[in-house]
């Protein structure tokens, strides 16, 4: 067994809380000592314990001289939670081996130059990239200060997300519809459209088999339309900010800033514009972001160019006609050269239907 085994082990912790640990990346960690995994773990949710400090304290006195496998560079400053740095060097650790160096402006490099500081052993990039691609949203918002942007979309094989009557239910499968819940789970927010409140009423709340995370729900809304009995108004189920543009009465702001876990976010414009919604969730640490919006939101966010990824569900299904909707429409990219660069990093079968995943290419 190498030091990419044991890394694996590390990944796989790290990716098991994707979604749960914003703002804060997901971290994994596995103490090993005589080719034994001795202590693991992971960074729970931000304010707790970090991965190091679990896998030592499972290790116990096995700490001493081991090598540990962590995800994420070690943190060397006192925040909410100790050092990690200071932990490792404590526990006398004799060899740290680290996927990627932690480019928060408070890491950026120092906990691994306090461990060279303190003659400990030290191996940078194994697993490097798949570490950067269970932390892609992470990296995204500390480069950024923006959120993560995902956006969903399922459509039959001519493209359609309805017949020309608009029935839409259902276009893709159960078991496609299930791992759009995996989606909800792992990101800080969930975006539609104030169409999709006024057509669906809908919770936008996670609903797994086994329970999950239920993301901020993102309601971008110019006239503020929103009943004020939608069900992300009043379910209570997770905080819901309702974004609105200048030309709404503060009379009407303040009806719904009356209701508990609701935000009123008005801009200073009379349209709302992408960058500006995303500006301010990153004020607000949401990290990433799921776009499960109409034609219309879809639109404005692929002309804003700030998609990170696309996630299509494609069904074998055939609906044909001039009207029947597609997922995207509005004035869409008048040149083909200014087109969003996409490039494809995985295509899956789920049940009957095909998932495939695009990520923007870097600039």
């Amino acid at each position: 067994m190498n030091d990419e085994h044991f890394m694996n082990i590390a990944l796989e912790l790290a990716q098991s809380v994707k979604g749960q640990t914003s703002p804060n990346p997901p971290v994994g960690a596995v103490l090993v000592k005589d080719g034994i995994v001795r202590g693991m773990g992971a960074h729970l949710k931000a304010g707790e314990p970090h991965a190091e400090v679990h896998a030592i304290e499972m290790a116990g006195e096995y700490a001493e001289a081991a090598t540990i496998y962590v995800t994420l560079e070690p943190c060397s400053h006192v925040g909410k939670t100790p050092s990690c740095a200071q932990l490792l060097i404590d526990a006398k650790i004799a060899r740290v081996v680290i996927a990627n160096i932690d480019p928060h402006e408070k890491v950026a490099g120092q906990g691994i130059a306090m461990l060279e500081k303190a003659g400990i052993e030290l191996e940078v990039g194994v697993g490097r990239e798949e570490a950067r691609e269970v932390n892609e949203q992470f990296f995204h918002y500390i480069k950024t200060k923006r959120p993560y942007v995902t956006m969903k979309t399922g459509v039959s094989l001519d493209g359609k997300i309805a017949t020309a009557s608009g029935e839409s239910k259902w276009i893709t499968g159960e078991a496609a519809r299930e791992d759009v819940h995996v989606y909800r789970h792992e990101h800080d927010a969930i975006l539609v459209g104030v169409n999709t409140v006024l057509a669906d009423n809908p919770s936008l709340t996670t609903r797994l088999t086994n329970g999950g995370k239920n993301p901020t729900r993102i309601i971008l809304d110019t006239y503020l339309r929103t009943p004020l009995d939608a069900n992300v108004v009043t379910d209570g189920a997770a905080k819901t900010i309702l974004f609105v543009s200048s030309s709404v009465p503060q009379e009407k702001i303040a009806q719904f800033e009356k209701m508990p876990l609701v935000e009123v976010v008005q801009l200073d414009t009379e349209t709302i514009l992408v960058s500006d919604v995303l500006d301010k969730l990153g004020e607000r640490d949401i990290m990433s972001l799921f776009v499960e919006g109409g034609a219309t939101i879809n639109d404005s966010f692929l002309r804003s160019g700030l998609i990170n990824q696309f996630i299509l569900y494609l069904a074998p299904k055939l609906i044909g006609g001039r009207k029947a909707p597609t997922s995207i429409s509005g004035e869409g990219i008048h040149s083909l050269a200014d087109a969003l660069q996409l490039e494809i990093s995985t295509v899956e079968k789920i049940a009957d239907d095909v998932k495939i995943v695009a990520k923007k290419i870097s600039d």
